[in-house]
């Protein structure tokens, strides 16, 4: 460390969050890859077994763009595990819906997603786990509640 370096006053709390980020979802891929899906195939099939939604409604709770969501369906859609169909309340608008293949599937893959999730939280004393969980959700409830919108940094003219 130069002395120019200024002084930490805070954890890194942005790499310690994207760090386990990262690595949860990565092991979180390679446990779903087994079965052939993927996070975001995983999040699609048990969102729209929840209740009729339609693909926007589903891309917004997988927090999905346009295009990721239509490669998703598509995806889900070739395997036999979904299906695009009339919303019962909108005539305009498409759902998403499950097949009993995909239903079957999405049973399997919660178990999957749910045994990832409780080996890393495994790994940390019950009374910890307990508290990081709570942390990370009055975290996600309260101060990181909504993302901030950030203009892109503009390149200098050369």
């Amino acid at each position: 460390m130069t002395a120019l370096a200024p002084t930490r006053t805070e954890p890194d709390l942005s790499f310690l969050l994207d760090r386990t980020s990262h690595v949860l979802r990565t092991q979180m891929a390679a446990a779903l890859a087994e079965i052939g899906l993927t996070a975001r195939m995983h999040c699609v099939l048990v969102h729209a077994l929840e209740a009729e939604r339609t693909q926007a409604q589903l891309a917004e709770l997988g927090d999905m763009d346009k295009t990721t969501m239509v490669v998703t369906v598509d995806a889900l859609e070739k395997a036999g595990l979904a299906e695009r169909k009339p919303s019962s309340t909108d005539r305009r608008a498409r759902i998403i819906a499950v097949t009993p293949e995909g239903a079957q599937l999405a049973a399997r893959s919660t178990e999957i997603v749910d045994g990832v999730h409780e080996a890393a939280l495994g790994s940390l004393p019950k009374a910890e786990r307990e508290t990081l969980v709570r942390a990370l959700n009055l975290l996600v409830e309260g101060h990181l509640s909504t993302a901030v919108e950030a203009a892109p940094a503009r390149r200098a003219r050369q």
